[in-house]
């Protein structure tokens, strides 16, 4: 019986086009607007000095930052400070109501049943866990946080890499065999099943009803095929 669920985000449960097309675009443009208006708050503070560590560059002014992290935007940079501020921009976001997070109606219905069920829920993804929690309190079905027991991030170990994965069940207490993974990345189910997690590979380009393996993997075109069997006794 698999007792706890493991998801990533994008591609997922959630549209990528949401995050390269509406977060990405919303923070670009509200970065240099954020690093001037809060340059004395602490939480900025912090990130820039982390930036300054990370860059080697003393980024003196918010002109000097912004230009940083935008370079770093500009070459898909996966960089903790980065994340750090980015979740800065869309806390404002969410918290206005001009970001609503996407997800999956199957995604949706999935993480409830399972909710109810008592199948622990936790998330890891590539996002800092700040903007994981932004997230899933601003989404498109509403704050879903309650459902969630957990969140991992990058700080975490990288996603393509088995120990990832180890960490992970060592730290939400669960055997390894207890937990299924969902991702619709090859290299990160790769990586579980390496961990010996359950997983799972889904492929939005499928139609719905789609079945099948490719290799040792599983693949799915949606949460409806496997929402009975996960958790199931």
């Amino acid at each position: 019986m698999t007792h706890a669920v493991l998801l990533d985000i994008e591609g997922t449960i959630g549209d990528i086009a949401f995050v390269r097309e509406v977060l990405f675009p919303f923070a670009r443009a509200r970065i240099a607007d954020v690093l001037k208006a809060q340059w004395s708050a602490s939480e900025v503070q912090a990130t820039v000095r982390e930036a300054r560590a990370a860059s080697n560059e003393a980024l003196a002014t918010p002109g000097d930052a912004a230009r940083q992290f935008l370079a770093w935007m500009d070459a898909d940079k996966k960089i903790t400070p980065l994340k750090a501020l980015q979740g800065i921009v869309w806390r404002e976001g969410y918290a206005s109501g001009e970001l609503k997070a996407h997800l999956y109606p199957d995604a949706i219905e999935a993480m409830r049943a399972w909710g109810t069920r008592g199948v622990k829920l936790f998330i890891y993804s590539s996002g800092s866990i700040e903007a994981q929690k932004l997230y899933f309190a601003h989404s498109v079905a509403g704050d879903l946080r309650p459902l969630i027991g957990g969140y991992f991030d990058t700080t975490t170990g990288p996603k393509g890499e088995a120990q990832s994965y180890t960490a992970i069940a060592a730290a939400i207490g669960f055997a390894a065999r207890a937990i299924t993974f969902f991702s619709d990345a090859a290299a990160e189910t790769d990586a579980a099943l390496t961990a010996r997690l359950n997983v799972y590979r889904i492929d939005r380009t499928k139609p719905v009803g789609f079945e099948g393996r490719e290799g040792r993997t599983d693949v799915i075109g949606s949460f409806a095929n496997v929402i009975s069997r996960v958790g199931a006794p």
